[in-house]
């Protein structure tokens, strides 16, 4: 679900899907926040001997908002080279790959990151190499070393990574298209048989991300470090996007093309199912190219969402209270686009404002949870440290989001509703432990070889 072919063009350009993007204060180093955006959607771990890799066409981009206009005023881009040693092989590489330099590497990836402050450019680092995919153990014996020497220090702070990773999102993909058939919750549809766990449809694929560690001082408005979390200072707003030139020109009798135009942005990504699961199909693609500050012509979708509407057919008798809940959700316009004001849920808010647009808020001065505390389920799990407070890699957006449409967030503002008792129970039966993750930098787990992949199991 989390923006993996979410959209009818951009399902056909995989190079550019922005799939999921992260936020998060730094476990490990909570004077800083981690920004992840990934791509590539579902990359099989064979996928020889063309191995994924970002595209050299593409410019992506990491968007910051702290002013609360909607716009960034921060942009991080990110451009990739890709160079062949040996153009007279079909191989990617010709031995074991020992190191980011070895000889037997073919064909390798570098990458320039530019800031973009209020209008005023940076490079920040040039050359900065990629790390190989995981083939296998005879190609990439150690790859976890191959992956720790491609996470670079770079300019004013920044501790930057661009490379193949685990898929951190869990989710059971064949049950929620299959007219939202939920493992768990079998029984209780029209014409199925109870089954007590989802199956990770992601599980042990890849996606290339580009993970960004910057101070805090980096990002807010006036180079402050963020202390007060009831301050609006201390909330930024996060998407990440990728855009192409506008015409590309295909040479006959060659198999190369050439680019030339302005830059078109053709995926974009803030909150985890926006686009799939709120936007309909009639405005999917045009969703993908417009800016985020003009999102308020969006809002009625997230005010009725469809899903909404579909879970009590879905499960007769289940949803009574949601089946006659027809006032606009303000309780979703606010998670999802404009942020939870001050007042509501108490000692929290990542308010940005009166403008509509599809981010994910960070408050950049609630601290992470302790170790062993943190909870999946984030906001509604008493864990303000997690989504929709940005989002960490091991947030169960699926169940929060799920939960929240099904009326679980509506009496924030409504205190005369009461939900479904099946409203805080509805998930599709997985959770943070149905994928693997590390504890430092980039956070996102060793992806698998293509030797060691193991088939589809439940989670």
């Amino acid at each position: 679900m989390s923006s993996h072919r979410e959209a009818p063009a951009i399902s056909k350009d995989p190079v550019a899907d922005n799939t999921d993007t992260y936020a998060f204060v730094s476990p490990d180093d909570p004077d800083t926040v981690t920004i992840i955006s990934n791509y590539l959607p579902l990359e099989a771990p064979f996928g020889g001997p063309n191995f994924f890799e970002f595209g050299d066409d593409v410019r992506y981009e990491i968007h910051i908002d702290n002013d609360a206009d909607g716009a960034p005023e921060i942009t991080y881009e990110f451009a990739f080279e890709t160079t062949v040693r040996n153009p007279d092989t079909f191989l990617y590489n010709t031995g074991p790959i020992g190191s980011l330099d070895s000889a037997n590497w073919n064909r390798r990836q570098s990458y320039t990151v530019t800031r973009v402050k209020n209008g005023h450019r940076q490079v920040l680092g040039r050359g900065l190499a990629c790390p190989p995919c995981n083939i296998g153990p005879a190609s990439t014996p150690n790859y976890p070393s191959l992956a720790a020497e491609a996470v670079h220090k770079i300019g004013a702070g920044h501790t930057v990574f661009a490379g193949q990773r685990l898929e951190g999102f869990y989710v059971d993909l064949g049950a929620v298209f299959d007219l939202g058939d939920l493992r768990p919750f079998q029984n209780l549809h029209l014409a199925a048989m109870a089954a007590a766990h989802g199956v990770n449809a992601t599980h042990d694929f890849s996606v290339h991300s580009i993970a960004l560690k910057v101070p805090k001082h980096e990002l807010t408005r006036d180079g402050s470090k963020p202390s007060d979390p009831m301050s609006g200072k201390s909330v930024i707003g996060v998407w990440t996007a990728a855009s192409r030139r506008h015409a590309l020109i295909r040479q006959a009798g060659t198999g190369t093309s050439h680019e030339a135009g302005d830059w078109v942005q053709v995926s974009r990504l803030g909150n985890p199912l926006f686009n799939e699961v709120i936007v309909p199909l009639g405005d999917k693609d045009r969703w993908n190219s417009l800016p985020a500050q003009d999102d308020a012509q969006f809002v009625h979708y997230v005010a009725h969402p469809e899903l909404a509407g579909l879970l009590p057919v879905l499960y007769p008798g289940v949803f009574p209270n949601l089946a006659k809940l027809t006032a606009a959700r303000s309780d979703l316009v606010a998670i999802l686009m404009t942020g939870i004001p001050a007042g509501i849920v108490p000692g929290f808010q990542n308010f940005t404002g009166s403008t509509p647009a599809d981010q994910l808020r960070l408050n950049m001065a609630i601290p992470p949870a302790r170790r062993g505390a943190a909870k999946a389920l984030g906001l509604i799990g008493g864990d303000p440290a997690g989504f929709p407070n940005g989002r960490r890699v091991f947030d169960d957006v699926v169940t929060v989001e799920l939960r929240a449409i099904a009326g679980v967030t509506y009496p924030l503002v409504d205190k005369s509703y009461t939900p479904d008792a099946a409203a805080s129970l509805v998930t599709d039966g997985l959770g943070a432990n149905s994928t693997r993750y590390l504890p430092h930098f980039p956070y996102l787990g060793t992806p698998v070889g293509g030797y060691q992949t193991k088939p589809l199991r439940a989670a």
